[in-house]
C-alpha cells in the first residue's frame, strides 16, 4: 500500500467554540494522507485507476466553507467520513488539520489535530 499526501491546503473559515472565532474567522490548513493501491495507475496512467486529487481538494474544501462546527476533531472526522464515501477503495487515511492562531490568550502558531482511520 502507497501514500498519495496532498499538503497545505488552505482555507478560510468559520469554526471554533467561542462567538469572536464565529464572527472573525480563522485560517485553516489540511494535510492528508491517503493510502492506496497504486499499482493500476502506476501502470494504465490513467486518471480512473488512481485518486483523484483535485476532487479530494474539493470535498475538503467544501466541507470546510459550508459547515460550522466547534472542534476541530468534528471537523476533521466530517471530511474523513465524505473521503470515504467518495473513494470506495480507499483503506485508510489521515488528516492533519489545524487553526493558525487561535484566539487562546497569548501568541500561539497554531493548535491541531491527527486523526487516522480505517475501513
Amino acid at each position: 500500500m502507497n501514500k498519495i499526501l496532498i499538503t497545505g491546503m488552505e482555507f478560510f473559515a468559520f469554526h471554533g467554540h467561542y462567538e469572536e472565532e464565529k464572527l472573525a474567522g480563522n485560517k485553516f490548513v489540511v494535510d492528508l494522507k491517503l493510502w492506496y493501491d497504486t499499482r493500476k495507475a502506476e501502470k494504465s496512467d490513467n486518471l480512473e485507476n488512481a485518486i483523484n486529487y483535485q476532487l479530494a481538494y474539493i470535498i475538503v474544501k467544501d466541507i470546510i466553507a459550508n459547515t460550522k462546527v466547534n472542534l476541530l476533531e468534528h471537523l476533521a472526522s466530517k471530511i474523513l467520513d465524505a473521503l470515504f464515501i467518495e473513494f470506495n477503495d480507499l483503506p485508510k487515511a489521515e488528516i492533519y488539520l489545524k487553526k493558525l492562531s487561535p484566539p487562546m490568550g497569548g501568541q500561539i502558531k497554531d493548535v491541531g489535530v491527527i486523526i487516522k482511520r480505517k475501513r
